[in-house]
């Protein structure tokens, strides 16, 4: 799926929600699964600064998750980056990213204790094919169980 540079609350809910899980006798086996959200943040250049552009996204990334169907989970944060650069150096720029939103979220008045922010790098790029594409460039948010 392509990164999102603008969503709703409400399309941010349905992304990370989903469908609600079957009802049945014993939910004993039945697991949800993780579900992710791939954003386009913009950060100053070389920097975790976040730019004014992105905080609209995130602003509605933050209201989905004080929503009735998010209130209780929690999520990893991931930072990635393209492949431009050596591999300590974007993997210590992803984790940095990743914490200046997980510290955004936090002011905006979601607990801590309800994110996690991880550090990927070019680990994981989403276009392999084109490893310096901007698109590569992103803020994954996934459910926790």
């Amino acid at each position: 799926a392509e990164p999102i540079k603008s969503a709703s609350v409400n399309q941010i809910v349905e992304q990370l929600a989903g469908t609600e899980q079957p009802h049945s006798r014993s939910l004993r086996n039945i697991k949800p699964e993780p579900r992710s959200i791939d954003l386009v943040l913009q950060f100053d250049f070389d920097s975790a600064k976040l730019q004014e552009t992105s905080k609209p996204l995130l602003d509605n990334l933050v209201a989905a998750m004080k929503s009735d169907r998010l209130i209780s989970i929690r999520f990893k944060v991931e930072g990635h980056t393209d492949a431009k650069g050596n591999e300590a150096y974007n993997m210590n720029l992803s984790l940095r990213r990743a914490n200046s939103v997980v510290n955004y979220m936090a002011d905006k008045g979601i607990e801590t204790e309800r994110m996690e922010g991880v550090g990927k790098g070019f680990s994981e790029l989403l276009y392999p094919e084109k490893p310096q594409a901007m698109e590569n460039r992103r803020v994954r948010v996934t459910t926790l169980q």
